[in-house]
């Protein structure tokens, strides 16, 4: 599948050099710039979820607490 996006002279000309500077594809650096942006925003998600969850129903432990509890002593 493809895409098409419009960009400005000016941001072509910095994607290609980018491209070139890495010796990649101008088709590379984008698939690669918006797979790292998704994954980035995921990870703030799950993040966002785990700090909502341990803020409502966290217990935390010390590391002694941690270690006996997996039975690491």
């Amino acid at each position: 599948m493809s895409f098409s996006i419009r960009v400005s002279k000016q941001e072509s000309e910095l994607i290609r050099k980018y491209a070139a500077l890495n010796n990649q594809s101008v088709s590379e650096v984008m698939r690669r710039a918006i797979l790292e942006k998704i994954e980035d925003e995921f990870d703030i998600f799950l993040y966002d979820e785990a700090m909502n969850e341990h803020k409502n129903n966290g217990k935390t432990y010390t590391i002694a607490e941690a270690k006996q509890l997996l039975d690491l002593e």
